[in-house]
């Protein structure tokens, strides 16, 4: 049965409506005639009944004086098309009812009924939400009075998001270096599959969320508390940021009104306040937080306890890990991670990654993974060889599963060269981005590795083999020794011992000549280039230095 609605503003139409019973009889006759549809007549029955009852519940699709009318007919059709024998669904008992019975004054109750009780509901939702508020605001007071519990700990990151990045690592490291203390960790329900079994779950906005807020001693998170927190004297808040600046932030974001958007920059130095410990990766980021984030704080220079896993990583680890990503043996996974763009509206990518990989050849895969603001999957429909990790909840995982990175300003670029892996640079908006955000050097002039100004160029460079050449290899030489001094595998343990035990003496910082980080998958490879698509003529890759 092909029934159209008038579109919305337009009178109802009671002959439009009515037409449906003619349409039934025909389709019921229909199936009458032929036996072999005998089977159907059931499920058309179920049909008709919850098309007739949605046309009369609506009161906008008759005209005013005709549902009267209308039920009764639909009674009618309900006695002569029931099909004995054949139960109710439970869920439809109510609109079977008032339709084989013609209940029209029933009908009507239930609606006036339904009508007073959403017009009383709202504002006994609102008030009973006010009264809640207050409860849990007086709540907060009362255990602000109450002692800390030296013993307790409450970490969270991203705003609510799951067990991850450097909170995590550190929560991790607690439960190691300092047993007496226990964990805690401040997420959202969809993400509490993350948090370790030994951690105790927190929702937001929770009694025990602000039980916990109010007297724990240790408050570890790499973006903000909730702005409504008191820092009690006594407490220990550590910010542990998330990556190594490239693009402007704090105070610099000032200069930067499509980038800053809506932030409260004297809301975000009264957070700053609170802070007693900031965590730096590299002598960069120490100059860069201090200056955009001036406070009484110590700078503690131990690296970011997320990367740590990568130098303690094997090459079982990997394994595992490329075969729960479903990445096929002896392909070369290409970790794709762009970041997000404040200028654009949408955050879908720019580069054709089927067209990409077409040119690569077989052997080649991608694992696309979206910047956390972007709330959704990089690239859709992903395909067989484009894998979507947007929702994967370590980075620091896909970062192993792959072979090399393709980034164009994510901070995450940082991190991942404490792999010693190949990292390629695709920056075909550069001059729009640093408009928009701005970044503190450029990128070109001390790249990680060979930079690709457009889709074909990063063609090239992944067809020749330049991605893992020895001027790739340069590059990121001389990248790490600048951006990763302290990433040795123990920045967690070394902010444990000092913030918590008190510990004056920090293990040493490995040099870089003598760290191992697991190897990729493709590292054994034949060094010989692994697509098959010849180079391009017109476009040169830059990874010259200027």
């Amino acid at each position: 049965v092909h029934h159209r609605r008038h579109r919305g503003g337009e009178l109802p139409d009671a002959a439009g409506h009515f037409d449906l019973f003619d349409q039934y009889d025909r389709v019921f006759a229909h199936i009458d005639a032929r036996p072999e549809l005998a089977r159907w007549r059931p499920v058309l029955f179920r049909l008709m009944v919850d098309h007739l009852s949605a046309v009369f519940t609506d009161r906008h699709r008759l005209p005013h004086g005709t549902r009267a009318e209308f039920l009764r007919r639909a009674r009618d059709h309900y006695r002569a098309h029931r099909v004995p024998g054949h139960p109710v669904p439970a869920r439809s008992r109510l609109r079977h009812t008032v339709i084989r019975l013609g209940l029209y004054r029933t009908q009507r109750l239930t609606e006036l009924a339904l009508s007073l009780g959403r017009r009383t509901a709202r504002p006994v939702v609102r008030l009973a939400k006010s009264l809640h508020a207050v409860a849990l605001r007086l709540h907060y007071r009362v255990q602000l009075r109450l002692p800390l519990r030296e013993d307790r700990a409450v970490f969270a990151a991203y705003g609510g998001r799951g067990h991850s990045c450097n909170p995590g690592a550190l929560e991790e490291a607690f439960r190691t270096f300092a047993p007496h203390i226990r964990t805690a960790w401040i997420a959202r329900p969809e993400h509490h599959h993350t948090i370790p079994t030994a951690t105790l779950r927190l929702r937001p906005g929770t009694a025990a969320y602000w039980t916990a807020l109010a007297r724990s001693k240790y408050l570890v998170d790499n973006t903000d508390f909730d702005r409504r927190l008191v820092k009690r004297p006594g407490q220990v808040l550590v910010q542990t940021q998330h990556g190594t600046p490239l693009k402007h932030m704090g105070l610099d974001l000032q200069e930067r009104p499509a980038a800053a958007g809506d932030v409260d920059f004297e809301a975000m130095l009264r957070g700053v306040d609170q802070w007693d410990y900031l965590l730096s990766p590299n002598r960069h980021t120490t100059l860069t937080w201090e200056r955009v984030y001036p406070g009484r704080y110590t700078t503690l220079p131990y690296g970011y306890p997320r990367n740590d896993v990568f130098q303690r990583a094997t090459s079982e680890d990997v394994r595992r890990l490329r075969e729960s990503l479903g990445v096929p043996e002896g392909s070369v996974a290409i970790l794709y991670a762009p970041t997000h763009r404040d200028y654009r509206r949408t955050q879908r990518t720019t580069l054709d990654l089927d067209r990409v990989l077409r040119r690569l050849g077989p052997r080649f895969v991608v694992l696309a993974r979206a910047h956390h603001r972007h709330g959704g999957p990089l690239v859709s429909p992903a395909t067989g060889r484009v894998i979507d990790v947007s929702d994967h909840p370590s980075v620091e995982s896909l970062c192993l599963a792959s072979d090399a990175l393709v980034t164009d300003y994510s901070s995450l670029m940082f991190d991942y060269a404490n792999l010693d892996r190949p990292i390629v640079i695709h920056a075909d908006d550069r001059e729009a981005y640093e408009a928009a955000r701005g970044t503190y050097f450029d990128l070109r002039s001390f790249a990680p590795g060979a930079v690709a100004r457009n889709e074909d160029e990063l063609i090239d460079i992944f067809a020749t083999g330049h991605w893992r050449g020895s001027r790739s290899t340069q590059l990121r030489s001389a990248f790490r020794e600048r951006f990763c001094p302290y990433d040795d595998g123990r920045a967690a343990e070394r902010v444990v011992r000092h913030v918590v035990l008190g510990e004056s003496g920090s293990p040493a910082v490995v040099p870089l000549a003598e760290r191992h980080p697991v190897p990729s998958a493709a590292a054994a490879l034949d060094r010989s280039p692994l697509a098959t698509v010849p180079r391009p003529a017109t476009h040169t890759p830059v990874t010259e230095t200027r």
